[in-house]
């Protein structure tokens, strides 16, 4: 009789990704997506959603179609913010920033990385060393 093997703790996935995903240290561009929620935005909602889309998260969401969920997160959140927020709301708020990317942790778990601004840190150092030199007469 033979013992069965154990599973696998690295299964081949179909489509593994190699590294990590690069998103735009200057965030997501242009408009907003349409509101795709039932019912009229609130202005605090409405400033939110802005916000939200001009993350570097955001061309992540976008490429995924996640829409619906940022949508969810935009609307929760906005709730939690307000002084008589439950523990239950805050508890929904907190899961929704986790699967969105909103925090360093689940950045790390998603593979996701801020791409590293280059030109503008070279940028601000030739501007430094401009401020520094100074014509002698």
């Amino acid at each position: 009789m033979t013992m069965p093997q154990p599973p696998k703790h690295d299964p081949a996935r179909r489509n593994a990704r190699v590294g990590p995903v690069l998103l735009p240290a200057e965030g997501r561009k242009g408009e907003p997506p349409v509101w795709p929620l039932p019912g009229k935005m609130s202005g605090a909602e409405r400033e939110a959603w802005a916000q939200l889309w001009a993350t570097p998260q955001a061309v992540a969401w976008e490429q995924m179609g996640w829409t619906r969920t940022v949508a969810r997160y935009c609307r929760v959140m906005v709730a939690a913010e307000k002084t008589d927020a439950t523990a239950a709301l805050l508890a929904q708020v907190t899961a929704l920033e986790d699967r969105l990317g909103l925090t360093p942790k689940s950045m790390r778990l998603l593979l996701w990385q801020i791409a590293s601004d280059e030109v503008g840190v070279q940028r601000e150092k030739s501007q430094g060393a401009r401020d520094r030199i100074k014509a002698v007469g």
